[in-house]
């Protein structure tokens, strides 16, 4: 019993709280919770980030190596579906992974410029004559998207301005 004496004293008294309206915080609205959600502050940490990182990454690559090569040299669409599949959901989940801390990333150049090359992929079914042009569009938005300088990587189109 004394040691819960001794706990409680280290917190000093709560405050007592009126209810007519001066001292009632706001509830946040819809859109102030949504905006919290999506982009916090501090930004969220995804346990072992780095690994999932690179872990999908090469699963994405050697995906899509096998989707162009297959192209390239002929091989049967139906044998090709199942690798564009592969390459969409890995691209989703890097996706995913670099936008968890805050989704101020589908913003920033490199946000904008992995959407452009999903949606290459997706425009691959129904340009399937064209595929091997959009195959290689996607592999050089690809190099140029993972070697450009961080001032247009970070570069925010809604904010104008390079984001940390």
């Amino acid at each position: 019993m004394a040691r819960k004496v001794r706990v409680l004293e280290k917190f000093p008294p709560m405050a007592t709280v009126r209810f007519t309206g001066d001292n009632v915080a706001p509830r946040p609205s819809v859109r102030q919770l949504f905006h919290r959600l999506l982009f916090p502050d501090p930004v969220r940490v995804l346990p072992h980030a780095r690994a999932w990182n690179i872990a999908c990454r090469t699963v994405h690559i050697a995906v899509t190596g096998i989707l162009l090569g297959g192209h390239v040299f002929g091989v049967a669409e139906e044998r090709l579906r199942l690798m564009l599949a592969l390459c969409i959901v890995t691209g989703l989940c890097l996706i995913g992974i670099e936008a968890y801390p805050s989704c101020r990333w589908f913003y920033q150049g490199r946000g904008v410029l992995v959407l452009a090359k999903l949606l290459l992929l997706f425009a691959i079914p129904p340009f399937w004559e064209y595929r091997v042009s959009i195959l290689l569009l996607v592999v050089v938005i690809a190099s140029v998207s993972s070697h450009m300088p961080s001032r247009f990587r970070y570069y925010s189109i809604v904010h104008r301005r390079v984001l940390d």
